[in-house]
């Protein structure tokens, strides 16, 4: 669920990195110091961080940079650490948080190795998760099946030389608004979506389709082409994106209604028009 999870009221960023789970130092720090002013955070964190190389210990070295969403919604390298160099480092910091986020970091690396063992068990928690939030079945069913649908068009990127990050999200928007007419951060502002916030959680039934319709037009496109590296990708990005553009336009013709839309489910449901 775009990499952040929460925990109590706040949200921690996590990536899977070298086969275990890598958590944002700062989201952590910002925990337990309970404090909302992620300035304040950076700037405690930078002065523990000389403290434990002055004092000769090896943990900051087992802290790796790794590009995640920042606040202003570009990838930027970050502090990350994996559950065992946290569980020292929070050691560090008193706070009363410490233990029940100990606890924390032992089930999200327990979640983790369950998944791996049966793949099933993510999916399940992940369709829970919609369901709580209100989502309906064909929702979930459509939102689950774009995943696939999209995790088949990275995998072919990564095969042929695009590279994650910034040149994933490139070609995402070149899609999307060639689509859409609209790009990725125009999009969201539409629904009034915070720059942490998935937008593909947020679209109707017939935005999810034709999200997937792009992506899957592409990455056969990109095939067929053999495309490599982002230059390559660019054209079979753009013609994926058109094909689903000329469905939405032919949908849009024979129902005069927008498919895309300014909803979102940040409003409870009794109050939101039901999306069909």
């Amino acid at each position: 669920m775009n990499n952040i999870i929460p925990f109590e009221q706040n949200k921690i960023r996590k990536i899977w990195h070298n086969e275990q789970w890598y958590f944002s130092v700062v989201d952590v720090v910002a925990v337990l110091m309970q404090q909302p002013d992620y300035q304040v955070v950076r700037n405690y964190w930078k002065v523990l961080k000389n403290n434990i190389k002055k004092e000769g210990s090896q943990l900051v070295t087992k802290i790796n940079q790794l590009k995640m969403i920042a606040e202003d919604g570009k990838m930027r390298l970050t502090d990350m650490a994996n559950t065992e160099t946290l569980l020292r480092l929070i050691q560090s910091i008193p706070s009363p948080k410490v233990e029940p986020l100990k606890i924390w970091l032992a089930k999200m690396g327990t979640e983790r190795i369950a998944e791996i063992q049966d793949p099933s068990q993510g999916v399940d928690r992940a369709r829970e998760l919609w369901k709580k939030h209100g989502r309906s079945e064909k929702w979930i069913q459509q939102r689950m099946m774009g995943q696939e649908t999209r995790n088949k068009l990275t995998d072919y990127w990564k095969e042929s030389g695009v590279k994650e990050g910034d040149e994933y999200a490139i070609l995402t928007n070149i899609i999307h608004q060639e689509w859409t007419d609209l790009d990725v951060k125009d999009h969201k502002e539409l629904k009034k979506l915070g720059k942490s916030q998935n937008l593909r959680d947020h679209m109707n039934e017939a935005e999810l389709i034709l999200t997937a319709l792009a992506e899957m037009s592409t990455r056969q496109i990109a095939e067929g082409m053999e495309a490599k590296g982002l230059e390559q990708n660019k054209i079979p990005a753009k013609k994926g994106g058109r094909i689903a553009k000329n469905a939405r336009k032919e949908l849009e013709s024979k129902t005069g209604k927008s498919v895309v839309t300014g909803e979102n489910f940040l409003v409870p449901a009794k109050n939101r028009k039901k999306l069909s």
